[in-house]
């Protein structure tokens, strides 16, 4: 079983996505700075959220 994110966490990730689809890479420490670089958000949790669903979006498109 997979885990099920909120709908604004996958909103927010594949807007990223579209406006800088080859910065972001397979790397979840990379992708959590890239996250604080190109948004406001000042929770960590929701920072890392945001970069792991990035993560675990590239990792299955690369496959």
């Amino acid at each position: 079983m997979g885990n099920i994110r909120p709908s604004f966490i996958k909103i927010r990730a594949l807007r990223l996505l579209d406006i800088y689809p080859d910065k972001f890479t397979n790397d979840f420490d990379e992708n959590k700075t890239l996250v604080s670089e190109f948004t406001d958000v000042d929770n960590k949790r929701m920072r890392n959220w945001i970069a792991g669903y990035i993560t675990r979006y590239k990792q299955r498109r690369v496959d």
